[in-house]
């Protein structure tokens, strides 16, 4: 079945010059939530890094935060297909030999056709029994809802046989399903041939405008949870909106070279998910990552000329930064991002952290790097979200 395209054309689609397309493998896992999606990919990626393989990760549901959804893309999933072309394409312009995704897909349809240029697509399911389901969800926040929710996918997903490959995650530990995985995806991924020759340069979001808030500071003051509130009080303010996470675009391994902090690779995936969210609707991003100095932050204004971009610091002083680091050392405080590496350290290696984070804070403050800074240390989260639109000027109409 034939889709026409809900997005606008790539510049290399709408006449510009012909680009050479070397299929990367791609293996994504999906699966109702509790199954295990993230935990697995990412212990399969790891694995990869340890073998000497240049591989790169990417949670899907990280490349389609744009809300309210377009009518004609119910759930988002030929934006995320989308998104994840072109950042695919993003890891292979760094050398990247295969890719690893995590998440879901349409339960009814699979994957979009013809969305994937750059990808040669494994998919494998993974499963766990209703008991097991509802053991891992119990904990979680909005856990009965997520198992009728995963109870009624898992019935879909039965139905639609989207993948040959699958995986019964019960009672196993996550090596051992990593292990199948691969095994029962034919020793995945098949690296017979040289590396995919580099993808275009040129981000495939360049040319997106509109406004773009940019949240920056050290490790621990709260990007992603003040940006994250940020962003939903603009959706309730009625604004069409978009959220990026530059961390969660940046999982390659080893970094490229000259790219140390993956700024290059961060800033061309950003700018294509912007460039997606914008012809689908988007009236303003905001978007959340470290920057260490001037260098970085123009990275990334330079992979977005069209936009315009509104830095803003915030900022924390080393007893908060030291409290809130202690906080996600013990999964506390925060979202569980797949790879945050200060889950499960020692407190000592965590103070270190805080010292560190303390000592980039005060240099940032020094450099006065940003167009804006905000103060988090005597407010709790929603008033942070609300000082930073308000600074920013979009607290009134959201732009």
């Amino acid at each position: 079945m034939s889709v026409a395209p809900l997005y606008p054309a790539r510049p290399a689609e709408r006449g510009g010059a012909p680009v050479s397309r070397v299929a990367t493998p791609v293996l994504w896992l999906y699966g109702p939530p509790g199954v295990g999606k993230t935990t697995v990919a990412w212990a399969i990626y790891q694995d990869l890094v340890r073998a000497g393989v240049e591989t790169a990760y990417v949670d899907i549901d990280q490349l389609g935060i744009h809300y309210p959804e377009p009518a004609s893309d119910p759930g988002r999933h030929r934006m995320q297909a989308r998104n994840l072309d072109a950042v695919v394409a993003g890891f292979v312009a760094t050398g990247a030999r295969c890719v690893v995704v995590s998440g879901v897909v349409d339960t009814a349809r699979g994957v979009p056709p013809g969305t994937l240029s750059w990808a040669a697509l494994t998919l494998c399911r993974l499963r766990t029994g209703p008991d097991e389901l509802r053991r891992r969800l119990a904990g979680r926040q909005g856990g009965l809802d997520l198992l009728s929710d995963g109870l009624r996918d898992a019935e879909v997903l039965d139905a639609a046989g989207l993948a040959e490959a699958g995986v019964d995650t019960s009672g196993l530990p996550v090596a051992e399903v990593a292990r199948l995985v691969r095994e029962r995806t034919g020793g995945w991924p098949a690296l017979t041939g040289p590396p995919a020759p580099a993808a275009p340069t040129a981000s495939a979001g360049s040319d997106a405008d509109g406004p773009v808030l940019w949240l920056c500071g050290p490790t621990g003051v709260g990007k992603s949870t003040a940006g994250f509130a940020a962003y939903l009080r603009l959706l309730r303010a009625g604004r069409t909106a978009a959220y990026v996470d530059l961390d969660q675009l940046g999982f390659r391994a080893p970094a490229a070279a000259g790219d140390p902090g993956r700024h290059r690779l961060k800033a061309r995936n950003a700018a294509a998910l912007w460039r997606t969210s914008r012809a689908a609707g988007a009236e303003c991003l905001v978007m959340v990552g470290p920057a260490e100095d001037a260098a970085a932050v123009a990275t990334y204004t330079a992979a977005l000329p069209a936009a315009t971009v509104t830095v803003c610091r915030l900022h924390a002083g080393p007893d908060q930064l030291t409290h809130r680091i202690l906080l996600r050392g013990r999964g506390e405080g925060s979202w569980a991002q797949p790879g945050d590496p200060l889950l499960g350290r020692p407190t000592a290696d965590l103070r270190r952290v805080a010292e560190l984070a303390a000592a980039d804070a005060a240099a940032l403050d020094r450099a006065a790097l940003g167009d804006l800074r905000v103060e988090t240390d005597a407010r709790t989260v929603e008033e942070t979200a609300e000082a930073i639109l308000a600074a920013a000027g979009w607290a009134r109409d959201g732009r």
